[in-house]
C-alpha cells in the first residue's frame, strides 16, 4: 500500500507539471492528498473485482493495478492509451484490471454498481464491487436510488464515500444533513463505517470487513472515508472558498507521511528502502512519460471505430 500511495503521488504530480506546461490536453482532477483512501480500498480486492470511479479517479485506476503507460498515454490523447486515447482523465477506464472506469457524470457509479452486482449473482461468482464517489454525489438522488436497490436485491457491492468535505466549491457542513454520510446506511438496513480516510490501514481495515461480507453472500455495505484533497476541485482552481490551513492540515497528516511512519516503527520499513522504493517509481513514472511523448495521436478515423459493442448474431 505504501507504494502504491507513492505510485499515485508521483505520477500526479508529475500530471500536474505536464499539464501546467500544456504537454496533456483538456481537463485533470487531481487526488493528491486523498491516496490511502484509493490504497486502502484497492488492497482487498482481487484482479477480477469490479471498481467504479468519479471525475477525480487516477489513483483509483492504479491502485486497481492499471498501467501507468496505459494511463499517462491516455492523458496525453494517444493511441497507446488504455482507452485509445478517447477517454481522457475523466473517462479514463481500464477492464482487464477491473477497472469500469472513471466518469464525469455524478453519482453515476451508485445506479451502475447495482447492475454490475447484479451480474455477479447472475453469472454465480464471488467477485465484488466497488463504487467511489464524493460527499457531494451522496447527496443526489442516484445515490439514494443505488443503495436501496442494492439492499434490496442484497448485490456484493460496497459504497465508498471518498469524503475531502468539499463538492466543488460547496462545503460538506453546508449541504449535508444528519453530520455523517455512514449513517444513512441504517435507513437501508445496511452497515455503514465511517474512517480516517488518511489513515491506509484503517480505510483497509474497513474495506477488508465489507467486503469479506460481501462475498459471503451478506449484502452490500456503506463506507465514508473522510480526507482532504490538497490541491484544487480541478488544476487552475484558485480556491478562494477555502482557506490555506484546511490544507495545511491536511498536511500535517499526510497519509503517505502516516503510513511511513507507521512502517518504520513496526520496523517493517528504513531508509535505505523507502529509497529504493522511491527510486523504481520514478524510474517508472518517467516510463511512462516517455512512452506517452513517444506515442502516436489516434488516427482520424479512429473516432469512429468503438461506439458499438459487437454481438456474434448480428452478423
Amino acid at each position: 500500500m505504501y507504494a502504491t500511495m507513492l505510485r499515485i503521488r508521483r505520477s500526479e504530480e508529475r500530471a500536474r507539471e505536464l499539464y501546467a506546461a500544456g504537454r496533456i490536453p483538456g481537463f485533470i482532477h487531481l487526488s493528491i492528498g486523498q491516496e490511502a483512501v484509493a490504497a486502502g480500498v484497492c488492497a482487498p480486492l482481487r484482479r477480477d473485482d469490479y471498481l467504479l470511479s468519479t471525475h477525480r479517479g487516477h489513483g483509483h485506476l492504479i491502485a486497481k493495478g492499471g498501467s501507468l503507460r496505459g494511463f499517462m498515454a491516455e492523458l496525453y490523447g494517444k493511441a497507446t492509451g488504455c482507452c485509445k486515447g478517447k477517454g481522457g482523465s475523466m473517462h479514463i477506464a481500464d477492464a482487464s484490471v477491473g477497472y469500469l472506469g472513471a466518469n464525469g457524470v455524478l453519482t453515476s457509479g451508485c445506479v451502475l454498481a447495482p447492475g454490475v452486482g447484479q451480474s455477479i449473482l447472475m453469472r454465480g461468482t464471488d467477485q465484488v464491487a466497488v463504487t467511489i464517489f464524493g460527499d457531494g454525489a451522496a447527496n443526489r438522488g442516484p445515490f439514494h436510488e443505488g443503495v436501496n436497490l442494492a439492499a434490496l436485491w442484497k448485490v456484493p457491492v460496497v459504497f465508498v464515500c471518498e469524503n475531502n468535505f468539499w463538492a466543488s466549491t460547496t462545503a460538506h457542513d453546508l449541504a449535508t444533513a444528519g453530520g455523517s454520510i455512514a449513517a444513512r446506511a441504517a435507513g437501508y438496513g445496511i452497515p455503514g463505517e465511517t474512517v480516517d480516510g488518511n489513515d491506509a490501514l484503517a480505510v483497509y481495515e474497513a474495506m477488508e470487513r465489507a467486503v469479506d461480507r460481501a462475498r459471503a453472500g451478506q449484502g452490500p455495505s456503506l463506507i465514508e472515508a473522510r480526507t482532504v484533497r490538497f490541491m484544487g476541485h480541478f488544476e487552475g482552481d484558485p480556491q478562494g472558498y477555502r482557506s490555506r490551513g484546511e490544507v495545511e492540515g491536511g498536511r500535517q497528516r499526510d497519509p503517505i507521511a502516516r503510513l511511513r511512519a507507521h512502517l518504520e516503527e513496526a520496523k517493517l520499513l528504513d531508509a535505505a528502502h523507502a529509497a529504493r522504493v522511491a527510486a523504481a517509481i520514478e524510474a517508472e513514472v518517467q516510463d511512462a512519460v516517455d512512452f506517452a511523448e513517444s506515442s502516436p495521436l489516434p488516427a482520424a478515423e479512429d473516432a469512429l471505430q468503438d461506439l458499438f459493442v459487437h454481438y456474434p448474431w448480428s452478423d
